[in-house]
């Protein structure tokens, strides 16, 4: 398992590394059983939280399709790196169940996918709460909407999936929409975070020919 260990105005001497790839190395090894990498950042908490000045972010990756997302606070980096790892072992554990499956399916969406194009759009000056608009468009599918100057542009895939298996990658990736090809009806379809913390889905007819 590769693990990366950063702070942003927060020491990361060696004790703390081992202590962070020990503990998800741990983790990796009891609820997953694919190649994992890990990303951990440490933090001064801008949130002022009351007795936890420390964050901690694991940006965590199973496999090249499974991503997920898990954050933790503390009265040091320790404790707070304590909290995001035990928050990334519930969410593994609540899946463990379901991951084989999962796993099969992304190794059938990896030949079942369409080229598409991610565009990030500079946001414009009647949308002050908003710092970028992110966009993927199908190839064929028509251009990006001129709500502001392109500031970035790359190639991505849009995979194949039931909307069981793209809620549980939503989830997984802490993401709040997902695009993709519904597997049952072949249409494209998006499934969204709600504010309520449900989940929302929209199937987007076919259009004719």
């Amino acid at each position: 398992m590769h693990v990366t260990v950063a702070g942003k105005q927060v020491e990361t001497g060696e004790a703390l590394k081992t202590h962070v790839r020990d503990g998800l190395t741990a983790i990796a090894r009891k609820y997953f059983d694919q190649a994992v990498e890990a990303h951990v950042t440490f933090h001064r908490d801008g949130k002022n939280r009351v007795g936890s000045p420390f964050g901690c972010d694991i940006n965590f990756k199973a496999g090249r399709d499974l991503f997920m997302r898990a954050e933790g606070h503390g009265q040091d980096a320790h404790r707070a790196f304590e909290q995001a790892a035990e928050h990334v072992a519930k969410r593994l554990r609540r899946y463990r169940r379901r991951v084989n499956e999962h796993a099969r399916s992304l190794a059938h969406s990896r030949t079942s996918t369409e080229p598409a194009t991610h565009y990030v759009i500079e946001a414009t000056n009647d949308e002050p709460e908003t710092e970028t608009l992110v966009e993927t468009v199908a190839e064929g599918q028509g251009d990006a909407p001129a709500h502001g100057a392109i500031i970035a542009e790359q190639p991505t895939d849009i995979a194949r999936l039931s909307v069981s298996e793209a809620v549980m990658r939503l989830d997984l990736g802490h993401l709040p929409v997902l695009l993709f090809r519904n597997s049952g009806s072949g249409t494209l379809a998006v499934v969204y975070r709600r504010d309520d913390g449900h989940f929302g889905w929209i199937d987007m007819p076919m259009q004719a020919a």
